[in-house]
């Protein structure tokens, strides 16, 4: 991975300052068109889909009235799921986007929207839309890469800690609405800090967000349980409950990974970003630090179109809905730029950004130059790499360096003796 400015061969190197401001002229137009094009059938789709979903909740939730029957309890559930799927993907995440504010309905306003997660609206739209979108894969920036508890990048010191992180991410990936609540929080900073000098506002934001929790535990855990009981559903409705909440995590978890985490996605150092980046500048971070993900009407929809992430971070106020239609646009745009339009389907994505999340929890180098025949020896290295201090590791690292690059070099020479074949 390594920041895109200490690689070797930087993708962005053969752009000159005028190409790069010209990209930004031609997506601002691209931008333009949609704005100027936006009207009923667009406030048509959204309203639309609130509905359904609303239905689709509320049907669920029936049917889960009599899920002490084995059918009824499944049939309940997956509809329960995918309710809660649509409503926190295409519903819940682009409302609070500012999509649908030009509609002015009070009804689907990024300022009046809740939604049905841990974290509450104001915290999210801070570390989301404000911070996340404005320093998007600039490490030491922007925490939503890797949510302040992974390793992330190459450059990012080793330590032992962080063989963990492939646990971390699954029990985040579980319970990833609360990850995401604390995460809005900075609860980790915050926590550090001694109770008598927190300040007022992280009190107050902490008080919002654990009475948001506790309103969403007790519709989901104890009032729906209770309207069950007479109908011996009780149990059936408090599982099916738990079990489309994390569904609903692991899938939004799953989404949000493939938008920024898998292999070929760049990242950027903090000093690498000029104080006045222009708006050029900024559109090719969110070329090169976003990755989509291939498919057809249903995944777009259930992955709330950030299966066009590229085209999400690109524009991230237009309708949802509009990006299938601005994206071949945009893929012109890579290919006439000659710049790499990350796109694979969701297995694959998926596949790509957790064999980072577990390359980057070792070593450098150490998951590539480990073969069947020399793990007994790389296993040691990597214990001694755990158990011993930093002296240790420098030296353990710089080893595997240069094996890395013994074997690169190998590699290439033995391309090259087939080719002469």
């Amino acid at each position: 991975m390594t920041a895109i400015t200490r690689k070797p061969e930087n993708p962005t190197a053969h752009l000159t300052e005028a190409d790069i401001e010209q990209i930004g002229i031609e997506l601002d137009a691209i931008r333009q068109d949609v704005i100027d094009s936006r009207g009923e059938k667009d406030a048509a789709y959204i309203r639309r889909i609130v509905d359904v979903q609303r239905k689709l909740e509320l049907g669920s939730r029936a049917v889960l009235l009599g899920s002490a029957l084995p059918p009824l309890w499944v049939l309940g559930t997956v509809g329960l799921s995918v309710a809660k799927i649509l409503e926190n993907m295409e519903i819940g995440h682009n409302v609070m986007h500012g999509q649908w504010d030009w509609m002015r309905d009070p009804k689907i306003h990024s300022t009046t929207w809740e939604w049905d997660n841990a974290s509450t609206a104001d915290g999210w739209k801070h570390s989301h839309n404000q911070v996340h979108h404005t320093y998007t894969n600039i490490v030491g920036k922007d925490n939503d890469l890797g949510y302040g508890i992974m390793r992330v990048d190459e450059d990012q010191r080793w330590v032992p800690f962080y063989l963990a992180q492939p646990m971390w991410n699954f029990i985040n990936a579980c319970f990833f609405e609360y990850g995401i609540a604390a995460y809005d929080l900075e609860l980790g900073k915050n926590l550090r800090v001694p109770k008598e000098k927190r300040s007022e506002e992280f009190k107050a934001n902490l008080s919002k967000t654990l009475k948001k929790i506790r309103k969403q535990a007790t519709k989901d855990y104890v009032v729906h349980p209770l309207v069950a009981l007479p109908f011996g559903g009780a149990v059936g409705a408090l599982t099916g409950n738990f079990v489309a909440n994390v569904v609903r995590n692991v899938w939004s978890h799953s989404v949000i990974m493939c938008g920024h985490f898998p292999e070929g996605v760049e990242t950027f150092e903090k000093k690498s970003i000029p104080d006045d980046e222009t708006r050029g500048q900024w559109y090719v971070r969110q070329m090169l630090g976003s990755a989509n993900i291939s498919g057809g009407k249903v995944t777009h929809l259930m992955t709330g179109n950030l299966s066009h992430q590229i085209e999400h971070h690109l524009f991230p106020d237009l309708p949802s809905n509009r990006y299938a239609e601005v994206a071949p646009k945009v893929q012109a745009l890579f290919e006439k730029y000659d710049l790499n339009y990350h796109q694979a389907p969701l297995p694959q994505q998926v596949y790509s950004a957790w064999h980072k999340v577990v390359r980057l929890s070792l070593p450098n180098d150490w998951l590539a130059t480990t073969t069947p025949k020399n793990l007994p020896s790389q296993l040691k290295t990597l214990w001694a790499m755990s158990t011993k201090g930093p002296k240790v590791r420098r030296a353990a690292q710089a080893r595997l360096t240069q094996l890395a690059r013994r074997q690169a070099a190998e590699k290439a020479g033995g391309q090259a003796e087939a080719a002469a074949a």
